[in-house]
């Protein structure tokens, strides 16, 4: 499936950084991070992020030495285009070995959603000052890629503000080693459907995708276990569809095939 390649090529050039063999690749490890969106009903989710930081406390003000810049410039994002195993690059870093417990995304003041044509700001005052605050718990060692998908769930991420015709961006972002997940891929039929797509493990919805034009659909960043796919629809004459027991084996992907919702 050609949706993907992007990701296919992301774990091979991990794998070659992983065989090379110099001084640098036994001191430093390596974090490079990826953003990916689950989908939201929205014609168009634009994120400005400013600045990617990282740190080995969890409790570490923005005062306090010890960070480090991932990113090399500012970039302003739309979430939707980031969907069946597409990402965004945002920068990679070389780390001294050890535990690094905090993540901090810097956003701008550019964030947009677009709903019916209409573009409304989305105001996120913390975001901008002191920055969005990720607890991660990545272990670096000396000549590893440590890659760390940042999957950024759109439709709960954005609260309107009663009838004030104001829009609140408050990100709900779940993170993942790539190299340690596994995936689940597959096709919906009919195509026409252009159903969302999502990974549930007991009452957690964990990834969500929405399906290509073409019926395929991945979900990436899954640990070892059990899944339902739940496949829903938005238009009445084409009815919801879960798949039970889908099984995922760290770091394979599981294909289900083709799922015809009419059957």
């Amino acid at each position: 499936m050609k949706i993907f390649h992007s990701i296919l090529m992301l774990l091979i050039g991990t794998l070659l950084f992983s065989g090379c063999d110099s001084s640098n690749d036994t001191e430093f490890g390596t974090l490079r991070v990826l953003l990916t969106d689950a989908p939201g009903n929205y014609e168009a989710v634009y994120i400005d992020i400013r600045e990617v930081r990282i740190h080995k406390s969890s409790n570490a003000d923005d005062e306090d030495s010890g960070w480090k810049t991932i990113n090399t410039q500012p970039i302003i994002v739309d979430l939707l285009e980031l969907t069946n195993g597409k990402y965004e690059i945002l920068g990679e870093v070389d780390l001294e070995p050890g535990r690094y417990n905090q993540l901090r995304l810097i956003l701008g003041d550019q964030n947009e959603v677009v709903i019916s044509g209409v573009s409304h700001s989305l105001t996120t005052p913390s975001a901008q000052q002191s920055g969005l605050k990720l607890n991660i718990n990545a272990d670096i060692e000396g000549g590893d890629m440590y890659t760390l998908l940042l999957d950024f769930d759109a439709s709960r991420s954005i609260v309107r503000a009663g009838q004030s015709g104001i829009y609140i961006l408050k990100p709900v972002i779940n993170t993942a080693r790539l190299e340690l997940s596994g995936a689940i891929e597959g096709t919906v039929a009919p195509a026409e459907a252009l159903p969302w797509v999502y990974a549930i493990a007991g009452a957690d919805t964990v990834r969500g995708t929405r399906a290509a034009e073409n019926g395929d659909f991945l979900l990436i960043g899954l640990i070892s276990g059990t899944y339902q796919v739940a496949i829903n629809t938005a238009e009445e004459e084409y009815p919801n569809k879960v798949i039970p027991d889908v099984v995922v084996n760290a770091p394979e992907t599981t294909n289900v095939g083709t799922v015809n919702i009419n059957e």
